[in-house]
């Protein structure tokens, strides 16, 4: 019998089709991938040269899954990302730079540090050091966490315009990129998942707004929570502006890339905490679906990509709104949060969504388990999951700084267990 492709191993799960194999994704997104530090000790643990390796998002320190891990590991998955970091400097001129524990990762040029007076790394918009940071890293850290740079707020001269100041339109350059890098994932025979942002409403790890050096409207994540209430208005022409500017841009980059892409992730913004939610699902349909629901009916319209959400925590009762929205993908699939038990998931919405995710917990088990323990979760998961279709796995979120690189090899070895390979 023929091996089954990669892609086409993807594709069948998002036709909610059981493929031959449970199909794997690592590092396709910025929420479902895996600390540098950790990527270092795979490829120190599978003898591959250690490095090293690329950070492809410096805010969470997320490593490059280069192919020839993906191919031992039997990753399914390819991403695509816009050149464009959230901190305003490109995702190229590669250097090295030490972390704290002494491992030497490698850089894109603009990352440019400081270190404060209690040892915390600075990290500046643009690569900017004339500018106050807009990141920042405690000593002995592992990521970056945006520092609040609101200004005083005047209600009187509050102005949607400001808190789109990060979004435009995409540039000619930035579409000469992504097609040049389209086709070379398109080339691995994975299936392609891009993430070309502006279309991420309400996404409080972006509201801090890191790229740029003098941030303007709403820009305290306790203002932006607050606003949703007491300036529900305002938030709503933030996203409309928003909308409108990702539309023309999806525009521009399907006519060059449509072909060559398979999944699209649309939005990181969270409405789950652990145990309950930020806000109603009432609020959630006056404030985000409208916009949402544009987003993914252009994209079904116009394009043969799939829609991924996600969305941390306890957001059981966001799903039948989240496909009322059209989203195809619900990641990360947090069974630990409230209400969020694997197998009644499955049952009640498995045939209308693909669950992305839940494979295994990377707050407890994965971190702080035994090998025996991941392998249990990991062979438990993937037996409810993938029943009928409709899966891909992946651990909860991303595999974070310290955790043993002897779990996660028993992750990937329980799924070679169910895999059959």
């Amino acid at each position: 019998m023929t091996a089954q492709a990669p892609a086409a191993r993807i594709a069948e799960a998002l036709g909610h089709r059981a493929p031959g194999r449970i199909p794997v994704d690592l590092g396709s997104t910025f929420v479902s991938g895996i600390h540098v530090s950790c990527v270092t000790a795979l490829r120190e643990y599978f003898s591959l040269d250690p490095g090293p390796v690329r950070v492809i998002d410096p805010g969470q320190m997320l490593g490059e899954v280069a192919g020839d891990l993906k191919a031992l590991l039997g990753i399914d998955t390819e991403p695509l990302l816009r050149r464009a970091t959230k901190f305003g400097f490109p995702l190229d001129g590669w250097k090295p730079w030490r972390m704290d524990d002494g491992l030497e990762v490698l850089v894109p040029g603009g990352f440019n540090t400081t270190k404060d007076a209690d040892g915390a790394t600075l990290l500046y918009p643009s690569g900017d050091l004339a500018v106050p940071p807009s990141a920042k890293m405690p000593a002995g850290g592992y990521f970056f966490d945006g520092i609040i740079r609101q200004q005083p707020i005047d209600e009187d001269r509050l102005d949607p315009a400001d808190n789109l100041e990060e979004f435009g339109p995409v540039s000619d350059a930035d579409l000469d990129d992504l097609e040049s890098r389209a086709q070379a994932a398109r080339a691995t025979g994975r299936a392609v998942v891009a993430s070309f942002g502006g279309t991420s409403f309400g996404d409080i790890a972006l509201v801090p707004g890191m790229s740029l050096k003098n941030p303007r409207g709403i820009r305290d994540i306790s203002e932006w929570y607050m606003s949703i209430r007491s300036r529900r208005d305002y938030i709503r022409r933030v996203f409309e502006g928003q909308c409108e500017i990702g539309l023309r841009n999806l525009e521009r980059i399907a006519a060059r890339v449509a072909p060559l892409v398979d999944v699209i992730n649309i939005c990181g913004t969270d409405f789950g905490t652990q145990t309950s939610s930020f806000c109603s699902v009432s609020t959630f349909r006056d404030l985000w679906s409208p916009f949402y629901r544009r987003i993914n009916d252009w994209i079904h319209r116009n394009t043969p990509w799939r829609t991924f959400k996600h969305s941390c925590g306890a957001v059981e009762k966001f799903i039948d709104p989240f496909l009322e929205c059209g989203f195809d993908i619900l990641n990360p699939v947090q069974c630990s949060a409230a209400g969020m038990d694997p197998r009644e998931l499955k049952e009640r919405y498995g045939s209308r969504i693909v669950f992305w995710g839940g494979g295994v917990d990377t707050q407890h088990t994965l971190p702080f388990g035994t090998p025996e323990e991941v392998r249990g979760q990991v062979l438990s998961r993937c037996e409810v999951f993938s029943r009928g279709g409709g899966y891909v796995f992946n651990p909860v979120h991303n595999i974070q700084a310290g955790t043993p690189v002897r779990n996660i090899v028993a992750l990937f070895e329980a799924l070679g267990e169910f895999r059959g390979s």
